[in-house]
């Protein structure tokens, strides 16, 4: 250890872009062994590990990565595999130089950060080739089933743990395939299906059914959920796009970008996607210009990239330093080919209910900080610019849907922000067995903290259920004797 000194940052080789755009295959070739224990190597092991502290689920980095660094990998695997349900999902798609990398000791220091991500994908992938990921097997069967609404990752993370305590898990979901976000909403190239198509079959595996193709509130009630299920945990996350409100945000061309992502995810499964055919969903030959600054706007230019579109442009109203978005994942945009406008915002889309023709940008600056502590962008007059364009895509984030509405459950409480209201300690909702977690508690985030709400929500159904069987026992038992 504590190579960090005499031994140079390393990331996984990187398709040449030229070549990368051209297919929807991720675009890092991964470690090789050798280097995965080189870059382990680097860790300083300090005494405060702020690598853990910036990762959501706390990870256990230093140790694993120690271990990998020797050269025990199964040993990595476990340790790795013990706080999070998906590492070699987070090992892809975290922002870590938001998180764990961004709070590396080492990167303060001026030595490059230990590439935490990469080598945690690495162990991961290793255990799946070795068959060191074990099937869900509990040491004990519960009757108690618990209905979870909601296919993404903090459903499945939360059923992973559910399971291996021997519930009887359900979940529901309204898409045909499970994974959401992590399906339908990530391109390929940052995480190919297979890998969520393999924690799905493990949980199918370990008796987790799946049903799809379902809407709570008008295919089932929630009512009859309720009381199918000793408990219901809510994790649909937040699906609802915010709008452009500016003229002619209502012409045709302009989409949403969850829409646009999910078609051009269907096409890669091989689906029959009629707006995509139509070239309502489809970028070849445009010129595309996309509104925002997150990671979502960065997986819509790489996409219209990969759809030969003509241009891509991204506006953002501020720079790029206070972009929110993953910086690794605008650099890998600008080597693709996007252009990137920034302190520009949007004053009117061009063109007539038919069809886009243009973008009228007005250029902005940063004034004094907003109640967030961020500088405020404001329009610097008579800068206006117009861009041509034939397709704009929304992806200025989400907001929760009407859930009391949706499941026709005027009990269930909500914030002012629309998610759904919960104890923080328990996730339980005001309405009595029924939790929630992810998004549509905390708003739109991360995935690595849908998973960190998941597997918290799973531990304190657990302690509930575990109570509440505890309460029904005794009740039985006094009524035995008398």
């Amino acid at each position: 250890m504590l190579k960090f000194v005499t031994t140079p940052r390393k990331t996984p080789e990187k398709r040449a872009a030229e070549v990368r755009r051209e297919d929807f295959s991720e675009i890092y070739t991964g470690f090789k062994v050798s280097e995965a224990e080189t870059q382990s190597s680097r860790c300083s092991q300090c005494g405060v590990p702020f690598c853990a502290s910036g990762c959501p689920l706390g990870n256990h980095i230093p140790d694993w990565l120690m271990l990998a660094a020797e050269g025990r990998l199964d040993e990595a695997y476990e340790v790795s595999s013990s706080t999070s349900t998906m590492p070699e999902i987070c090992g892809r798609i975290c922002p870590q130089d938001r998180l764990c990398e961004g709070s590396c000791v080492i990167e303060q220091s001026g030595h490059g950060t230990v590439t935490i991500g990469a080598v945690e994908q690495f162990i991961t992938e290793t255990a799946w080739q070795e068959g060191w990921v074990k099937p869900i097997q509990p040491r004990r069967e519960r009757a108690q089933s618990v209905g979870i609404i909601g296919a993404g990752p903090g459903g499945m993370a939360a059923a992973d743990r559910l399971r291996s305590l021997g519930y009887q898990v359900t979940i529901y979901d309204r898409y045909d395939r499970a994974g959401g976000l992590l399906t339908y909403g990530i391109p390929g190239f940052k995480l190919e299906k297979h890998v969520v198509a393999r924690r799905v079959q493990r949980l199918e595996e370990a008796g987790v059914t799946f049903v799809l193709n379902t809407d709570i509130g008008k295919d089932i009630s929630f009512a009859e959920l309720r009381e199918k299920h000793d408990a219901v945990l809510v994790t649909t996350g937040v699906y609802k796009a915010r709008d452009l409100t500016l003229p002619g945000s209502g012409n045709n061309g302009v989409v949403p970008a969850l829409q646009y992502l999910t078609a051009s995810n269907r096409k890669g499964f091989g689906d029959e996607v009629i707006d995509y055919e139509s070239g309502l969903l489809n970028a070849e030959g445009k010129r595309v210009v996309v509104i925002g600054g997150g990671d979502t706007a960065m997986d819509c230019v790489r996409t219209a990239i990969r759809q030969d579109a003509a241009s891509v442009t991204c506006l953002y109203r501020r720079d790029r330093a206070n972009m929110p978005g993953s910086a690794r994942e605008v650099q890998n945009a600008e080597e693709e080919g996007v252009e990137f406008r920034w302190l520009s915002a949007p004053k009117a889309v061009l063109g007539d209910a038919n069809r886009v023709t243009g973008v009228r940008v007005a250029r902005m600056r940063l004034g004094a900080p907003d109640a967030s502590g961020r500088q405020a962008p404001e329009e610097v007059p008579g800068d206006d610019v117009e861009l041509e364009a034939d397709l704009v895509i929304k992806a200025l984030g989400f907001d929760p849907e009407d859930m009391p509405g949706l499941f026709g459950d005027p009990e269930l409480s909500i914030t002012r922000w629309g998610t759904l209201k919960v104890d923080p300690k328990t996730f339980q909702t005001v309405v009595p067995g029924v939790f929630a977690a992810g998004d549509i508690v905390r708003g739109a985030s991360l995935v690595v903290w849908a998973i960190h709400d998941g597997q918290k929500a799973a531990a304190a159904m657990h302690t509930h259920l575990t109570a509440e069987a505890a309460t029904k026992k005794a009740a039985a038992d006094l009524a035995s004797v008398a």
